[in-house]
């Protein structure tokens, strides 16, 4: 009895040793576990990769994911720098990336295959060696394909080089090429080449909207080896669709109709939309809605197409006006009344009342408003309502995805001393960090921001409680608009008046006081503190507003302490960019930070061998290597030894026997 009471005294659970004692039931298996995690705490940081504002341009993300933002390109050229020549070297780079595509025209062109063969196995292996090399022995099993595991576990570790095994390794060589399944081996290579790269990916937000392929991306992140995502606010909407909000259901349609862009609704998830263009047509039949055209290429679509895509705009946009209204007056506390607008349309005059001016209205033909009641849909919108938002819920792989969003994805996200979030840390005027007080409790920003996370969640997962399922949904539909919300970042989204007011002044969405003061050192030092980290060594990664490049902007703000990394993946912002986004790196040396050009496609860096042309920089180079002893992995496995240092004392002292 006074054993246990020491036991408890010193901080360890009798109870809990007992449970580690059944996975490690021996002094033996508890000292090799210790030997084993010891040795681990040595060996360099796993490669992390960051990359935010994605905004469905699955090509160039793909790319940027085989190629490792260039690092897979930089490891052949410290492997091979003065064996192979300029063109070697981006054949091989191009193999790694797609191996499956890529061999067939490789060996189209080559008449003796066999000493190809030969010659892209020991390069490959000679790779891989140099990428498992900061990876233990298990880890890397784990990583290996079932079919060659074996083997290539035998290439990577062989020493070749000593005479006695120079033939058995020559052999495993021969005997995978004489048995035809060098063109299997080279793609399990690549493959896992691409995999030991990078031990970790970020997504610092915006996997949706903009570009035809969200849902292709979403695919390739689920079957990812090891992801972390910060919602983005056009992530949020389409999270809050699928939780069947139809406020963020309206967004999202028409985020999509906007910009012409309705791959990923209709084929991606097999959303259909006869619902709403039977409603439009019948309701703005003779309605032209010319500020309701799609944002498209001229050619792109007949004028037809275009006419029915107006149609549509216009129908889910009045909707949705009249849905935000709702959430509006249901939610005072959300301060969100200046965007009642509907209520504030002279119908007579084609006029509308806002900030205590009146402007002319642009388009005025609004047959299923009701002056007198303007927020209520009509029946017909309704019965449309209703079927969509049935589609929403019953779309599989859109369900697949967003359970995906909140099982992998957060608010925010503190990671080896970085602090990572896609919009921004509400601010006031005065550049001091924004309070709420919710239930007479202050909420600072960290405590403001997991509240939200927890009503979102509770909007997506909640199913026996209407009232508590709708706060969550309206939560998600705030997030994705709401003038405090850290996802979006502005005073207001002028939706209304930029389709429907002329006047340019009408149009301001006036950013949060954060991006005012984000390049103040001392202010982001405030809100690494604010999350719990040490200002002297963490950073801030950033996404959401992009980098006008062009225009003289800098990813660096703060004396290189904030770094934004939304550089125009999306092809729509690119033009304002100058670049084709940024992703940045943390490996066991320090931060480099990759700005990217536009990719073409990924056929032609197959058949051209076309790579994104990057230009990398380094951020921060660590004077000291950093290995894992200096993670927040270490961390865990530090409390890991230290546990079963008291388990091996528990055998020794008799408090616990051995198994």
């Amino acid at each position: 009895m006074g054993e246990k009471k020491d036991a408890l005294h010193s901080g360890i659970d009798l109870n809990y040793l007992q449970l580690l004692s059944q996975q490690y039931p021996s002094i033996r298996a508890a000292s090799t576990e210790i030997i084993n995690l010891s040795a681990i705490l040595e060996l360099p940081k796993g490669t992390e990769h960051f990359i935010s504002d994605i905004h469905g341009e699955y090509e160039a993300f793909l790319h940027v994911l085989r190629n490792g933002s260039g690092s897979i390109k930089r490891k052949i050229e410290d492997a091979f720098k003065d064996t192979l020549q300029a063109h070697e070297k981006s054949t091989l780079a191009t193999l790694i990336y797609y191996p499956e595509k890529k061999l067939p025209l490789i060996l189209k062109e080559n008449t003796n295959s066999e000493e190809w063969f030969r010659i892209t196995l020991f390069r490959l292996i000679k790779l891989c060696r140099v990428v498992s090399s900061k990876y233990t022995r298990s880890r890397v099993r784990k990583a290996l394909p079932n079919d060659f595991a074996y083997i290539i576990e035998e290439l990577l570790h062989e020493q070749e080089s000593i005479l006695n095994r120079q033939e058995y390794y020559s052999s495993i060589i021969d005997t995978i090429i004489g048995t035809n399944r060098a063109e299997a081996f080279i793609i399990a290579l690549a493959n896992l080449i691409q995999r030991l790269s990078i031990a970790h990916l970020h997504v610092i937000g915006d996997v949706y909207d903009r570009g035809p392929g969200s849902h292709i991306i979403m695919d390739k992140l689920i079957d990812y080896h090891s992801v972390d995502i910060q919602w983005g606010n056009h992530d949020i909407v389409w999270m809050g669709a699928a939780a069947g909000s139809e406020a963020c259901i309206t967004n999202v349609i028409r985020v999509s109709l906007r910009y012409a862009n309705m791959e990923t609704l209709e084929n991606g998830y097999a959303i259909s939309m006869l619902p709403l263009i039977s409603f439009a047509m019948d309701t703005y039949a003779d309605d032209p809605c010319e500020v309701f055209k799609p944002k498209t290429d001229e050619n792109q679509f007949t004028e037809h197409e275009k006419l029915l895509m107006a149609r549509m705009h216009k129908a889910i946009t009045v909707i949705q006006l009249k849905l935000e209204g709702q959430i509006i007056k249901r939610r005072p506390h959300y301060q969100m009344n200046d965007r009642l607008l509907l209520d504030k349309i002279d119908f007579e005059n084609g006029t509308v009342r806002i900030d205590g001016k009146n402007y002319p209205l642009i388009d005025s033909h609004f047959p299923t408003i009701d002056p007198e009641n303007p927020y209520e849909l009509t029946e017909q919108e309704k019965s449309m309502m209703q079927k969509i938002h049935l589609s929403f819920l019953n779309s599989e792989r859109l369900q697949n995805h967003v359970r995906f969003l909140f099982s992998k994805g957060s608010m925010y996200l503190t990671y080896n001393s970085n602090l990572l979030y896609h919009g921004c840390i509400p601010m006031n005027p005065d550049g001091s960090l924004r309070h709420f007080n919710f239930d007479g409790k202050d909420h600072g920003p960290r405590e403001f921001m997991d509240r939200l996370e927890r009503l979102a969640r509770q909007g997506y997962f909640t199913s026996d409680d209407y009232q508590k399922k709708q706060y969550g949904e309206d939560t998600m539909w705030y997030l994705w608009s709401g003038a405090q919300s850290p996802l979006f970042g502005k005073e207001k989204m002028a939706t209304f008046e930029r389709y429907l007011v002329e006047e340019s002044e009408t149009h301001t969405e006036k950013m949060n006081p954060y991006y005012d003061y984000r390049t103040d050192q001392k202010v982001i030092e405030e809100i690494l503190k604010e999350f719990g980290l040490d200002p002297k060594t963490g950073h801030v990664v950033n996404g959401h507003v992009p980098v006008k490049v062009s225009r003289g902007e800098k990813p660096l703000k703060a004396g290189g302490k904030l770094i934004v990394i939304d550089g125009g993946f999306s092809k729509a912002y690119q033009s304002k960019t100058g670049i084709a986004g940024y992703t940045l790196i943390y490996n066991s040396y320090g931060l480099l930070l990759a700005s990217h050009e536009p990719f073409e496609s990924i056929q032609k860096a197959i058949r051209e061998e076309q790579d994104i042309r990057s230009e990398t920089r380094v951020v921060e180079k660590k004077l000291n290597r950093n290995r894992v002893v200096d993670t927040d992995d270490g961390i865990m496995i530090q409390k890991k030894i230290q546990n079963l240092k008291s388990l091996l004392e528990a055998y020794r002292t008799g408090l616990i026997k051995e198994g």
